[in-house]
C-alpha cells in the first residue's frame, strides 16, 4: 500500500500533537493531585489553628470526584475542578507573542483548573439558583510550566510561563491568594429594587430552602475588572 501525503501528515501530527496533549494531561492531573495534599494540609492546619484558639468555625475538605474538590471555610466554598481536555491559547493572547512558545508552539497547548468561589450555604440548602465565582485559571504545560489567569494577586504574580513550573511551594502560594481573596470579598446586600418583587413560587420555596437567588455581588452592576479594586 502506498502511503499518502495525508497519511504521513496525520502520522506526524499524532507523534508531535497528540502525545503533546497526553503528556499535558497527565501534567495537569500530577499537579490537581499535588493541590488536593496542599488542601488537605491547609484544612488540617486552619482546624487545628483555630481549635487552639477555641474558634468554632468549619474547615472542611471534601473529594467531590477525581477531578473536582472543594475547600469550606466558614461561610465561604472554594470549588477547585480539573478540565480534562487540552486547549490552545488564542493566536492573539500574550502567552502565543513569548519567546518560551514561539521557540516550541507546542508549549502553548495547556491544561486547566479552575477556582470557583461559592457561598457554602447554597450547597448546603442546595439553593440552585445561586452563583459562584471564577476567581482562578491555572493553566499547564507539558514542560509544567504555569500561568495564571485571575482576581487581584492571581491575576498578576502568577504570569512568568517560561520560568514557573507546578511545585509544591507555588501552588501553595495560588491556593492561599484564592483564600484570601474568597475571605475578604463579601456578600452585599443587593439593591432593594432588585429583590422588591418575589413570585409565589419562590415565597413557598424559601421557607423550605431560602431559594432566593443569591450571589455575593448578585444585583449590582460593576464594570469590568472593578472587582480588582477590593
Amino acid at each position: 500500500m502506498v502511503k499518502t501525503n495525508s497519511r504521513d501528515q496525520i502520522i506526524e501530527l499524532l507523534a508531535n500533537k497528540s502525545v503533546t496533549k497526553y503528556k499535558v494531561y497527565d501534567n495537569t492531573l500530577q499537579t490537581f493531585e499535588l493541590m488536593k495534599t496542599i488542601l488537605k494540609g491547609i484544612a488540617k492546619e486552619a482546624k487545628e489553628e483555630l481549635s487552639k484558639q477555641s474558634i468554632d468555625i468549619p474547615v472542611i475538605y471534601t473529594e467531590r470526584s477525581k477531578y473536582e474538590v472543594e475547600l469550606k471555610i466558614a461561610g465561604d466554598l472554594l470549588l477547585f475542578s480539573m478540565h480534562t481536555n487540552i486547549f490552545e491559547f488564542p493566536k492573539a493572547h500574550a502567552v502565543m507573542q513569548s519567546g518560551y512558545v514561539k521557540k516550541d508552539p507546542l508549549r502553548s497547548y495547556c491544561g486547566n483548573i479552575s477556582i470557583y468561589n461559592f457561598l457554602a450555604d447554597s450547597f448546603k440548602f442546595n439553593r440552585i439558583n445561586d452563583v459562584g465565582y471564577l476567581i482562578g485559571r491555572v493553566f499547564i504545560n507539558l514542560d509544567s510550566h504555569f500561568i495564571v489567569e485571575g482576581k487581584q494577586k492571581l491575576g498578576f504574580l502568577f504570569n512568568d510561563f517560561a520560568n514557573q513550573k507546578t511545585d509544591k511551594e507555588a501552588l501553595t502560594n495560588i491556593i492561599e491568594s484564592a483564600l484570601k481573596y474568597a475571605i475578604e470579598f463579601d456578600l452585599l446586600v443587593p439593591p432593594f429594587e432588585k429583590v422588591k418583587i418575589v413570585s409565589v413560587q419562590e415565597m413557598n420555596n424559601i421557607t423550605s430552602s431560602i431559594s432566593l437567588k443569591t450571589g455575593k455581588r448578585l444585583g449590582f452592576n460593576y464594570k469590568a475588572g472593578s472587582l480588582d479594586t477590593k
